[in-house]
Order: structure tokens, then C-alpha cells, then sequence
């Protein structure tokens, strides 16, 4: 039966509470083990609201939390509203995604509202480990208000045999990239380098390479991110074949857009972040993506067996 907006709605503002209250849980447990109890809203009111906070206060925590619960509130709305219209959404995998947003959302908001670093406040591996657990929170809760029986965990990816195949296909063309960038580091004696660097330039907003932080937890946030982000373009590249299958004619058009793919992936490194490009070197990111692309264009042709024979039979078209 199809649920009204408003349920929709109720269900998404007490799941954003929910992940509000996982976040704020973790930064507690995390202050208390470190002997210091509110420290982390204390020191993110400070940086908020420009004030001289040393101490955590009634009125300052009263505040931030308001503001923080606040934000939740409408994250789990939106994402609410955001998959009502799917049938069976992958809720672990936008639980996931759900996190990432949050602590892109919590740097960037951050950074153009008040100027301020807050990754730089807090430990960003803490922010994002929250979010995450938050994201996976919000995502279990909307399963259970609206009663839905089928599998939340990698279990529920039979349910989706695209996003399942996808995976494959992604893994194979992340794998491809990262071994290319792990032989040039080891080339010039920098292990982890290219993950360090871009992982630092997008998680914790560097602006050159004196800024780069080469360590465990960079590289492996950011191996998450490249996964995620290969996890999608792999769902991209095992539809369009599927479509070609039934539509062969159309392999010009998905050529072309495949051009245009890879030209606003170096464009967008380019604009987003010039040091890493001139760091890695534009060919080095360029190579990657073409290894990427071919690789999981080889694996999708030969699982997609009949896809070769349709596209010599039929005509091109635009």
C-alpha cells in the first residue's frame, strides 16, 4: 500500500533523530574515554557560534545540540523522501553513502557558512565513522517503520542483482586504478601517496601537498570512498550494456558519453583540486581512468555474452 507523504515524512524526521542521537552518542562514549566528557559539542560550539567557550555550559550544549538534532531532523526527511518512490532501496549501501554526504555536508557547510575547518576541530576519522554508523541507523529504522521484511545486511544485494553485478564490475575497475597508482608510488619511493593526497584534498579540504597526512586512516577512508564511487560506476557500466543489448544501435551515444565521462572526471579533479592534478601529474589520472574504463568494459563484455553479436547486427544511431 502506498504510504501518504506525511507518513513518509514522520517516519524520515524520527529517523534523522534517531541517527542524531547515534552521532551524539559516539562523541560522548569517545569524550569519556578520554577523560574529557562534552568536549566534542563544546569545542564544535565554540567554532559555530565564534565564542570563547572553554568550559561546556547548559546554555552552549542546550544550543548545539538544538542545531545539531536540527540538521539530522532534516537529513532523514530528505532521505526519506528520497526513496519513497523506489521499491526495494539498498538501504545498506545508502546508509553508507548517507554518512559520506553528511561529512562532505559537515566540512563544506561548515567551511562556506562560518569559514571554519571543523575536520580540523574534530578528528575527521571520528566524523566519519559517526555519520556512517548514523547513516546505517537511519536506514534500519526506516526499514522497521515501514515493516519491510527483506534482508538489510549483503544478503539483501540477491534483491538487486544490478547493484550485485555492478559491485563485481566496480571492484575490478577500482582494483585496476589502484594498482596503477600503487606501481607509479612505488616508483618514486612514496608509498600511498596518490591515496594520501586525494584523500586529503577531499576529506580534509588540503590545499597543497605540505598538507598531505600519509597515514592508515586516510588512505583507507578514502579506499572506502574510491570503492563507492567504483561500486556506482560499475552499476552505470553493467546497465548500459544490458540497454545495449536490447538496443545495440546506440553504441555511438554511449561512446560519446563515455568521452565526456572521462573528460569531466580529469575536469573536475582539475577545477576541485589543481595541486593534486599537478602533483599526480594529468596524464597519471588520465591512464587510470582509461585502465578503468577498459577493464570493466572487458568484464562486462564477456559476462554479457550475446552483447557482441547484437552490436555487429545492428545500425548505428544517434
Amino acid at each position: 500500500m502506498k504510504r501518504s507523504l506525511q507518513t513518509v515524512l514522520g517516519h524520515g524526521l524520527v529517523g534523522g533523530l534517531v541517527a542524531g542521537l547515534v552521532v551524539a552518542s559516539w562523541f560522548l562514549v569517545a569524550d569519556i574515554v578520554a577523560g574529557h566528557p562534552f568536549h566534542t559539542p563544546t569545542v564544535l560550539a565554540a567554532a559555530l557560534f565564534h565564542r570563547d567557550i572553554v568550559e561546556p555550559t547548559f546554555r552552549w550544549l542546550t544550543a548545539y545540540s538544538v542545531l545539531h538534532f536540527g540538521v539530522f531532523a532534516l537529513l532523514g526527511v530528505t532521505m526519506a523522501w528520497a526513496i519513497a518512490p523506489l521499491e526495494a532501496p539498498p538501504r545498506l549501501l545508502l546508509g553508507v553513502v548517507f554518512g559520506i554526504a553528511v561529512l562532505d555536508a559537515v566540512f563544506y557547510g561548515a567551511l562556506l557558512l562560518t569559514g571554519v575547518r571543523l575536520l580540523a576541530v574534530v578528528p575527521w576519522h571520528q566524523v566519519l565513522g559517526a555519520n556512517i554508523l548514523s547513516g546505517v541507523a537511519l536506514m534500519w529504522y526506516l526499514r522497521g517503520a515501514e515493516h519491510d521484511r527483506r534482508p538489510f545486511g549483503p544478503a539483501a544485494l540477491k534483491n538487486h542483482p544490478l547493484l550485485a553485478r555492478g559491485l563485481v564490475t566496480g571492484l575490478v575497475g577500482a582494483a585496476a586504478v589502484a594498482l596503477w597508482f600503487l606501481i607509479l608510488d612505488l616508483a618514486v619511493g612514496r608509498l600511498f601517496r596518490t591515496p594520501a593526497a586525494l584523500g586529503s584534498a577531499l576529506l580534509l579540504g588540503a590545499s597543497g601537498p605540505s598538507e598531505v597526512e600519509i597515514s592508515v586512516g586516510v588512505v583507507a577512508t578514502y579506499t572506502v570512498v574510491h570503492l563507492a564511487a567504483f561500486w556506482v560506476a560499475g552499476v552505470g557500466f553493467v546497465a548500459v550494456a544490458e540497454q545495449l543489448e536490447r538496443t545495440p544501435g546506440l553504441i555511438l551515444l554511449v561512446t560519446m558519453g563515455a568521452i565526456v565521462l572521462e573528460g569531466l572526471v580529469v575536469g573536475m579533479l582539475a577545477a576541485g583540486a589543481q595541486w593534486v592534478l599537478g602533483a599526480l601529474g594529468w596524464w597519471s589520472v588520465a591512464v587510470g581512468n582509461v585502465l578503468a574504463v577498459f577493464s570493466m568494459g572487458w568484464l562486462v563484455w564477456r559476462t554479457h555474452p550475446a552483447l557482441g553479436p547484437k552490436l555487429r547486427e545492428a545500425p548505428v544511431q544517434l
